[in-house]
């Protein structure tokens, strides 16, 4: 037997929202059934689905998870992304990597590289 990853799942207060920002993120669409309660982006293509659940307690602390995302036109990228809606947080050049550590409309940490 193998395993697959099959999702990648954000606990959320509101799901169709933030999978709305994160189709934005990475230029597709939000999955036809999202509601405020479940949601999904990417479920018909190759590779795992992010999962957006309402739950109703908030986030405490750090993300002990995050995505890491990568583009080759970054400043555009970053620049993007805070129009979407996320909120710059730090910026580091380390590891042989320049990249952004941002955060979605509900405070999800993520990073974006800077592949150039």
């Amino acid at each position: 037997m193998s395993i697959t990853l099959e999702n990648i799942t954000v606990d959320c207060t509101n799901a169709k929202d933030l999978a709305t920002f994160w189709a934005a993120v990475l230029s597709t669409e939000v999955d036809a059934e999202a509601n405020e309660f479940f949601a999904t982006v990417n479920r018909a293509a190759d590779g795992p689905t992010l999962m957006f659940l309402q739950v109703p307690e908030p986030r405490n602390g750090k993300n002990r998870l995050h995505l890491d995302l990568a583009t080759a036109d970054w400043s555009t990228e970053v620049d993007r992304l805070v129009a979407l809606g996320a909120k710059r947080l730090d910026e580091h050049t380390e590891y042989g990597t320049h990249w952004i550590t941002l955060a979605d409309p509900e405070d999800n940490v993520f990073d974006l590289a800077d592949h150039a």
